[in-house]
């Protein structure tokens, strides 16, 4: 028969098994526990690495920069001179001419008859005027014999000035009436393109007043119109000074010019004329380049982008343009000091060139500038620099 006693022994070696398995489990629960406690400890993370460069270093031309159009050297509208029906037209549309060829034919024959006329006139006032001199010559003789009176050498006299100006008279005439039948032919006044006509075989021209026929136009060399603003102006006149250049020296500036389709500027020249006054209303220097355009490339009223190099600098600072950054203060860039800790630095800008940003002042040629992860970085963190070179793009004088 089974007890029933609580105290039993059998009970109570149950209960001891029980409190030790229970002693054990909190025993490894606070293991546990502990090894949480070790992994959850903060570690800092390493410094982002950052790629920087020193600035590179070397020559720069300095440009001034405007947009300008292209204008013809000579244009002229081809107008009809005389009256008469046009006869022919000798030429083809569009086409390019050289100076003296035949463009336009007017009704001739008219005033190849009044040439005619105007010469037998000349011819008519020689003979006349041959004669008075005979006729003088012979009454001086026979005054000087006392032949004849001082009244009839006077006469003879007379007559004769009387014959060479009508002689003098019928050459003007005839120059005049060769003048006219010239213009029956209208030619090219120089070499140069020209228009369609503005008047068909047939029409009759010139009636009231000059009819125009056609346009020719000049296309090599070709002009260049832009202005300049004051500033630059100012500072185009303070490099001169220095370099004791004069007004005839600043004709024969390079001046480089692109089309919108083109990349850089292949088309050279040089500038032609520089107006004496700045425009007052805009502010603003009219200036002119002279273009050779032989294979016609560039056309009368053409778009265009200009520079004129005006300076070199030998010792010029760049950096990639999109390592610069800006804000409300101006543009930055973003500069390691000598703990590895980033500084935002305040810089001056110039143009591009060759790809790569000009800083015209803010930065030192041993500066260390952060070129490539600048989202990672902010100033006043400490960074794990990776120095690099800074690429420089092919060189061109374009």
């Amino acid at each position: 028969m089974t007890s029933s006693n609580p105290a039993s022994p059998a009970r109570r070696n149950g209960a001891w098994r029980l409190a030790g398995r229970n002693t054990l489990a909190a025993a490894a629960a606070m293991v546990a526990l502990a090894g949480c406690e070790d992994k959850n400890t903060f570690v800092a993370p390493p410094p982002p690495k950052v790629d920087v460069a020193t600035p590179v270093q070397r020559a720069v031309t300095r440009y001034i920069e405007a947009t300008g159009n292209t204008a013809p050297v000579k244009s002229v509208d081809l107008v009809a001179r005389v009256q008469g029906f046009l006869q022919s037209i000798d030429y083809q549309d569009g086409t390019f001419v050289k100076q003296g060829a035949q463009l336009f034919t007017i009704e001739p024959e008219t005033y190849k008859l009044k040439l005619e006329q105007a010469q037998a006139a000349e011819a008519g006032a020689q003979a006349s005027l041959r004669q008075s001199e005979a006729d003088y010559k012979r009454q001086a003789e026979l005054v000087q014999r006392q032949a004849v009176s001082q009244a009839t050498l006077e006469n003879s006299t007379s007559a004769r000035d009387n014959a060479q100006a009508n002689l003098q008279q019928a050459q003007a005439n005839t120059k005049l009436a060769e003048v006219n039948y010239g213009y029956t032919k209208v030619t090219a006044p120089f070499d140069g393109i020209v228009s369609a006509h503005m008047v068909s075989i047939g029409e009759l021209v010139g009636v009231s007043s000059p009819t125009q026929l056609a346009t020719i136009v000049a296309m090599d060399p070709i002009y260049v119109n832009f202005t300049v603003n004051e500033q630059d102006v100012l500072r185009i006149r303070a490099e001169a000074n220095r370099r004791g250049l004069t007004p005839a020296n600043l004709k024969q500036f390079p001046i480089q010019i692109g089309l919108q389709t083109e990349a850089g500027y292949p088309h050279e020249g040089h500038l032609d004329y520089v107006a004496p006054t700045l425009n007052q209303s805009t502010g603003t220097l009219a200036v002119r380049g002279l273009m050779p355009n032989d294979k016609r490339v560039l056309l009368p009223g053409y778009f265009v982008r200009v520079r004129v190099p005006f300076d070199q600098e030998k010792t010029a600072l760049l950096v990639p343009d999109t390592a610069l950054g800006s804000d409300q203060g101006g543009r930055y860039l973003l500069v390691v000091n000598g703990d590895n800790v980033v500084e935002q630095r305040k810089v001056q800008i110039g143009p591009v060139d060759n790809g790569l940003r000009v800083i015209e002042g803010g930065l030192k040629v041993e500066d260390r500038v952060v070129i490539a992860g600048l989202l990672r970085v902010i100033p006043g963190q400490k960074i794990d620099p990776q120095v690099t070179k800074i690429e420089q793009p092919q060189a061109s004088n374009k």
